[in-house]
């Protein structure tokens, strides 16, 4: 009989390691107390499709019109889109990149654990590609968790908290979360793109006028990012907490 205790239980084994073994029970360290039910999936969900951007009629002329005022409506409304992959090398070639490749194993109990708990990216964007086809993204909208079905080539790109505080909230960066399943493992790999180190992250001012003060404070992109990691990820907090309303400006 399978053994529902892996070994070395309590040290520091990493989520491959503890995959090897044969798992009845998860460890404890692992079950998520806080874990929202499923019942919060909307019944309808997985027919709630994410919005489309084709970046080859985003580049022609005759469509470009058409095609900002969607993606405009699309980051205001959604804060997640999809694209599709031919052109993104042209649209970022400035500022900090970093990539994250993550796997989540197969989980005997995954109602009881969270893949990657609810949070928002610290990021201008981040885009993410789903490697080998197991579905487990979801976001946050309207109060409802939405599964994202990925489109066959194609990426998820998230508008992030840099992006809605650089809009002045015009544009929402989306909360989400990654749960797991009983008997497939997840691949996936997520692009971060975000401002220069020396940058000051804050409200620019095309998006202020006297009808429209700034939301957030403004800080040094360095400071955002050592504040950002010294926090769990917590849904939209660390973007609350970036608000003018809970403090001063906090330039560094």
């Amino acid at each position: 009989m399978a053994s529902s205790k892996p070994k070395g239980l309590g040290s520091s084994l990493t989520i491959q390691e503890l995959a090897k073994e044969p798992m009845l029970v998860i460890p404890e360290r692992y079950v998520r107390l806080d874990n929202k039910p499923c019942s919060i999936l909307s019944e309808d969900g997985t027919s709630q499709t994410i919005p489309t951007v084709d970046m080859q009629l985003l580049l022609m002329g005759e469509a470009t019109d058409f095609q900002l005022d969607k993606l405009h409506s699309i980051c205001k409304e959604w804060g997640i889109f999809q694209i599709d992959k031919g052109e993104m090398e042209e649209m970022f070639d400035d500022g900090m990149q970093s990539v994250r490749m993550s796997y989540y194993p197969p989980c005997p109990q995954p109602e009881k654990v969270m893949g990657l708990r609810p949070h928002s990216d610290a990021t201008g964007i981040t885009i993410l590609l789903q490697v080998n086809g197991v579905e487990g993204f979801q976001i946050k909208k309207d109060g409802i968790w939405i599964p994202v079905s990925f489109l066959p080539d194609a990426f998820v790109v998230n508008v992030g908290d840099t992006l809605e505080i650089l809009s002045n909230g015009l544009y929402n960066s989306i909360e989400h979360r990654v749960t797991v399943n009983s008997v497939k493992e997840r691949m996936s790999i997520a692009m971060f793109f975000n401002p220069k180190f020396e940058a000051e992250i804050g409200p620019a001012a095309s998006f202020l006028n006297p009808q429209n003060p700034p939301l957030f404070k403004r800080i040094s992109t360095e400071k955002y990012y050592k504040k950002y990691f010294s926090r769990r990820l917590n849904g939209k907090l660390f973007l609350e907490q970036m608000k003018t309303e809970n403090g001063e400006d906090d330039t560094a």
